[in-house]
């Protein structure tokens, strides 16, 4: 926030971090911690300090100490805080992850639950988001609120931008491109769409050849050779391009050129990326579990099906089959779905108006 709000930031990062070293507000770092709950006997001290001076605080969070130090200082003040869950509270990881669920709720009650029960307001970044929190915990409780998140505007194409993209990855050149960018990780479908892919390429009439493209970092594990097979099975080799990681001029070239963007993810509780092509005016197939297809859907801005493997073939199977005409409406469809929902100044202002309510 700008104008008469001042921002400060607490972190547990080391003095050290790279990111500290412009970043354009005052920043406090506690860390570093040894513990993946971040426990640190410095934070505690410093919030009984100096929260007295703050108008309201925001948690960014669950599940680490952070949350519970804020409630234990500020619960007994008159220094209103509010939490973002950020998808923290998603019942797809109580199905997922079965036995982490059950660690969770030995701590639940005496914690997560009284930091969520006395927050001044719980912020989901969709209303879908704000449903599933419901079905995570049955002790649950909290002053809920709706602010849709947002990402910066993309920045202006520079001349030549997609002539050096394709100079970096010179395969792609006239083919029709499907971008899957984010972390190559199971719980993103990308097996999927793998899958459905060789499906639509079989069935496609167009002249131009189709490619997939996914671009972004790798987790751990054996996921990447799992998708490695998958590719070589579906005769895919020719047909699929890893970039890996993308930044900067690369970024924003791959969305341009992109014809669709897809994500037919089993859990996203925003999905940055999905915005950021929408900004490009790239229309976005993805799963109704992220959580943002309803503003998608009704914008007409992209398709939406359910995270199975039907789903995943309709989505590209549908994009494939429809006409030129409609696919250029989706994309100033796509532009227009930015703006009205996810454009972070909206966010900014909704963010801002709320904090003047509590303080």
């Amino acid at each position: 926030m700008r104008g008469n709000r001042e921002v400060e930031i607490v972190t547990l990062d080391a003095r050290e971090a790279p990111w500290l070293r412009n970043f354009p507000f005052p920043v406090y770092p506690l860390g570093p911690v040894s513990t993946k709950y971040g426990y640190t006997p410095r934070l505690g001290p410093w919030l009984r300090q100096h929260t007295s001076r703050f108008d309201v605080v925001v948690v960014n969070g669950l599940w680490q100490y952070t949350s519970f130090a804020v409630w234990q200082t500020l619960r007994s003040t008159s220094t209103p805080y509010i939490v973002f869950p950020h998808g923290m509270l998603d019942p797809w990881f109580k199905r997922r992850y079965p036995l982490k669920h059950v660690k969770k709720w030995l701590y639940w009650p005496w914690a997560e639950y009284r930091v969520l029960r006395d927050a001044a307001a719980v912020l989901f970044t969709s209303d879908e988001e704000r449903k599933l929190a419901r079905e995570s915990f049955w002790l649950y409780r909290c002053r809920e609120r709706v602010i849709n998140y947002g990402t910066a505007k993309p920045p202006e194409e520079l001349p030549g931008q997609r002539e050096r993209f394709f100079q970096e990855f010179p395969r792609l050149e006239g083919k029709r491109l499907m971008l899957f960018f984010g972390r190559i990780h199971e719980k993103k479908g990308c097996d999927l769409l793998i899958r459905s892919f060789a499906a639509a390429v079989r069935a496609s009439q167009s002249p131009r050849p189709w490619h997939l493209v996914l671009a972004g970092p790798v987790a751990a594990g054996t996921y990447r050779q799992r998708l490695g097979r998958l590719i070589q099975q579906a005769r895919l080799t020719e047909r699929v391009t890893w970039t890996g990681m993308l930044t900067g001029e690369s970024k924003w070239a791959a969305f341009r050129v992109a014809d669709a963007f897809v994500l037919p993810s089993h859990q996203e509780n925003f999905g940055v990326a999905v915005a950021e092509a929408l900004a490009c005016g790239v229309p976005v197939l993805i799963s109704n579990k992220v959580n943002i297809w309803r503003e998608v859907l009704a914008s007409e801005a992209g398709l939406v099906e359910p995270d199975d493997q039907e789903g995943t073939d309709s989505l590209l199977a549908q994009w494939m089959s429809l006409s030129p005409a409609v696919q250029d409406q989706m994309r100033d469809n796509a532009t227009q779905c930015f703006v009205k929902h996810f454009d972070v100044r909206n966010t900014a202002r909704s963010f801002a108006s709320l904090v003047e309510q509590l303080s």
